[in-house]
């Protein structure tokens, strides 16, 4: 589904990315694993078109996509839940939700309002208050369920459970698991890495801009000592 090869990406004269290749498969879960500053929200910003890299190239499902504009690669069925969450604060949680309600890019509509407000029923208690009224945990709440009610392909999830409450974090991996198990391919960046293994299909380990590990998740578990050294404290 989608294939990244050799990118390089710049801020200025900083060189971020140095070379990475990735490749997800359809219905597939990838974690994202890396220190702080590694590199892994700028590989995202990549993919997405928010940052241009200088080399390399991003496909989705074949189409060349490496320079397209965010808006046209989201229409290929890509939903973005981003660090920081990008809720507007100017509308309500309902207005924030609603604006986002489509079809996918295949026609169906598996996620409508009301599946994503009986998934997230702390919702609806919350729909009249602005979009920064919330407390954070239901902010990531509205995040995630914007991004399914456009129904994608592909769910990309930039810090999913950061900064959140310990009851929050498990409410948000068993919506993780949900998405994995209907069949839509996810990308997860969080820093708890075990329990990105165990919800992941495969994992992609970055150190200083390259790939440091790559392998099927269940594996990579396996062997603590190199995750201790690439993402210990």
């Amino acid at each position: 589904m989608l294939k990244v090869e050799g990118l390089h990406t710049y801020y200025g004269e900083s060189h971020v990315l140095h070379g990475i290749d990735l490749q997800l498969p359809e219905s597939c879960a990838l974690g994202l694993l890396g220190r702080n500053g590694m590199g892994k929200t700028t590989l995202i910003k990549s993919m997405l078109g928010l940052l241009k890299p200088r080399r390399g190239s991003v496909l989705f499902e074949g189409y060349p996509i490496t320079r397209w504009s965010p808006y046209l690669i989201a229409r290929l069925g890509i939903g973005y839940v981003p660090e920081g969450r990008g809720i507007f604060a100017n509308l309500s949680v309902r207005e924030n939700l609603v604006m986002c309600e489509r079809a996918g890019a295949d026609g169906k509509r598996e996620w409508t309002y009301d599946r994503v407000l009986e998934t997230f029923p702390r919702l609806k208690e919350r729909l009249d208050h602005g979009g920064q009224q919330v407390s954070g945990g239901e902010q990531q709440m509205v995040a995630i369920g914007r991004a399914l009610l456009t129904n994608p392909r592909l769910m990309v999830l930039d810090e999913a459970t950061e900064g959140l409450a310990p009851r929050i974090v498990e409410h948000i991996w068993r919506v993780v698991a949900q998405i994995r198990a209907s069949g839509i391919s996810t990308i997860v960046v969080d820093r708890n890495y075990r329990t990105v293994l165990r919800h992941t299909d495969r994992a992609l380990v970055l150190e200083k801009g390259r790939v440091a590990l790559a392998g099927e998740s269940a594996a990579l578990a396996r062997d603590e000592g190199a995750l201790q050294a690439l993402l210990g404290v």
